[in-house]
């Protein structure tokens, strides 16, 4: 990791994307080339029923903390629900999952660290609208140390 120096994302900062679900966008603060590869930070808004994949990080850890709406997560074997101030740590390695189970739109902050398997985000959402493909995941995935293991099972 390089070294860096400090700096503030004020409120409405960072780089806004939507996604081509309506409804559903991501806030990103800190991306991992700013803070010298420490963390990945990003703040999502999920409408009701949004899902992630099923999957892991070879080499990250990965922190989501809602804000607003209910979110359940699988970790592992556990299924937990929670609403706001709900945190959750799926460790490096681990199998997880989540998805937004209440009926009104959630917003969760995601933390990666260190940053290397923020990077799938922060080049997937820089694709245009349906324009990921399965061969574009699979080497995103590659590069940035992700396993997809199948459906999402909540």
């Amino acid at each position: 990791m390089g070294e860096t120096g400090g700096f503030v994302i004020t409120s409405g900062g960072g780089k806004h994307h939507a996604s081509p679900t309506p409804g559903r966008f991501f806030d990103l603060k800190l991306l991992g080339g700013e803070t010298g590869g420490s963390i990945m930070m990003f703040e999502e808004t999920l409408p009701p029923g949004t899902t992630s994949l099923y999957h892991l990080h070879h080499d990250s850890d990965e922190v989501a903390w809602v804000l607003d709406g209910e979110l359940t997560l699988k970790i592992g074997d556990t299924v937990t629900t929670g609403g706001p101030g709900t945190c959750a740590f799926m460790p490096r390695r681990v199998a997880h999952a989540w998805k937004n189970t209440g009926s009104v739109t959630s917003r969760v902050l995601f933390l990666y660290t260190p940053a290397a398997a923020g990077g799938y985000i922060e080049e997937m959402i820089e694709r245009p609208a349906g324009g990921m493909t399965d061969a574009d995941r699979d080497e995103l995935c590659a590069r940035y140390h992700w396993k997809i293991l199948g459906p999402n099972p909540l």
